[in-house]
């Protein structure tokens, strides 16, 4: 695999950038067309894609360019429990484009919204040049007006319109809020395979609402009746990709279960739960928290289940929950500095993962401002009762290398740097505050975009 750097967006220049900047949720649109992202302050920004090709060339080459930005929450202060809420974006989800525009979800630690994004054309008269005026009957010149609005051909024998400039104003206006009904931070939303219901998981609870209504149904809770004896949190929730009654949510425990609404309104038995029992000789006080799952995801096909914990990737057969068919370590070296990222915090941090459009390669984020490509065709395409013969190689791409214009110019023509294994074992305390938590994949060409603090970065695999 050899991925190449697409576009940036953002400020390079800034060392320190204002904390309302940092990117905390990425997304593509189902066509691909547009990248959604926001920021810690509330706002969405909207990056359009295009294809071009050179005069004379037949190679397409993509552009980027910015296509929309709004403000979308707005801190806000709840007075009955004396907290701010603040407008940090958590997570973008798109609809599924319709004839009217496109529409996406976005959400807080409380509100859940859906936008709507229309654009529209605007009609304006260019500049004209008017050969010899006319003349009245009265040999006087023909009015001011009459020649800012037509063009007169060289014939002098009739008048024609200029040509309008096209141009195209976007506008997104908020169809819907969907607010009041968690009491803790919403982690995930998660939209059906209809299109026509959606998912938002806190902590203790997930709740499923109708995309035309603004009451929700309790469809998951694990809150005990003494919050002495709460053992773990839901930490994410993903829909089916193709049965809207079947979502899956992931625990601080390690555990991911797979719920289904035909069996009653409110899941309390679960179809399968996934999990893998770690050996007691092998537990430490760090195992509970480096076994949380941050992010788990289906591929398109639903056969398979990509999960992302600290430590490791992994990747599970929907018919088998007894143990996952591969594991690959993506922070082996941080196993003896647990303490460490303990004492900084750095152990709580929620990485993101994702299949590709095709479900052959599995992309999550790391430190120092990388990210983690796998290729796992050898993993996915084995038979279930045989161990894969081939071990997956997994790529360490530094996605915020290019720092000036001068390099990313250079960039583009070279290959994104592929980190060597010891220089991936070596952490400095710098290190840790630089990492890429969010990343967006298109839904079917083999591009990524991943945050790195407030720029986004665009890669693309070069055939062959």
């Amino acid at each position: 695999m050899e991925w190449k750097f697409e576009y940036c967006y953002g400020d390079s220049e800034v060392a320190e950038p204002p904390e309302g900047e940092t990117i905390s949720a990425v997304d593509y649109d189902t066509s691909g067309r547009f990248i959604a992202f926001g920021d810690k302050a509330g706002r969405v920004t909207v990056l359009e894609r295009r294809i071009a090709r050179e005069n004379g060339s037949k190679k397409e080459t993509h552009e980027f360019r910015l296509h929309t930005q709004f403000q979308s929450h707005e801190a806000e202060f709840d007075y009955l429990k004396s907290v701010e809420i603040e407008e940090k974006i958590n997570q973008i989800q798109w609809l599924k484009p319709k004839c009217a525009g496109y529409q996406l979800l976005t959400t807080n630690d409380k509100t859940v919204k859906l936008w709507k994004m229309t654009s529209k054309p605007l009609h304006n008269i260019s500049t004209v040049v008017v050969g010899s005026p006319s003349r009245s009957s009265t040999g006087s010149a023909s009015s001011s007006s009459s020649t800012s609005l037509f063009r007169r051909s060289p014939s002098a024998t009739s008048v024609t319109p200029a040509a309008p400039v096209p141009q195209e104003q976007v506008r997104t206006s908020l169809r819907r809020s969907f607010a009041n009904a968690h009491a803790y931070h919403i982690n995930s939303i998660s939209l059906s395979s209809d299109s026509e219901t959606f998912l938002s998981a806190d902590d203790l609870r997930i709740n499923i609402w109708h995309l035309d209504h603004k009451d929700s149904l309790n469809v998951v809770d694990i809150k005990p009746a003494n919050m002495e004896d709460l053992t773990e949190v839901i930490t994410s929730a993903s829909f089916h990709p193709q049965h809207c009654a079947q979502f899956l949510f992931s625990t601080s425990k390690g555990t991911m279960k797979l719920g289904d609404l035909r069996e009653g309104s409110t899941v309390q038995a679960y179809c399968r739960a996934f999990e893998l029992e770690e050996e007691p000789s092998n537990k430490t006080f760090f195992s509970e928290i480096i076994s949380s799952i941050s992010d788990c995801r289906f591929c398109a096909d639903s056969r398979y289940i990509l999960s992302r914990d600290y430590l490791t990737l992994k990747i599970w057969d929907l018919n088998m929950e007894r143990r996952p068919l591969k594991v690959l370590n993506m922070h082996e070296a941080l196993r003896a500095r647990l303490c460490d990222v303990y004492e900084n915090d750095c152990i709580f941090d929620k990485f993101e993962c994702r299949w590709s459009g095709d479900s052959r390669i599995v992309f999550t984020g790391s430190y120092k401002n990388t990210f983690k490509v796998t290729d796992v065709s050898s993993v996915t395409s084995a038979s279930p009762t045989k161990s894969p013969t081939k071990t997956p190689t997994t790529l360490t791409i530094d996605a915020a290398k290019p720092k000036t214009k001068k390099k990313l110019q250079s960039l583009r023509k070279t290959l994104a740097k592929t980190v060597s294994s010891k220089a991936d074992e070596e952490y400095d305390k710098s290190d840790f505050s630089r990492k890429v938590l969010h990343l967006a994949v298109h839904p079917t060409e083999p591009e990524i975009a991943v945050a790195c603090t407030n720029q986004l970065f665009v890669f693309r695999c070069a055939p062959g």
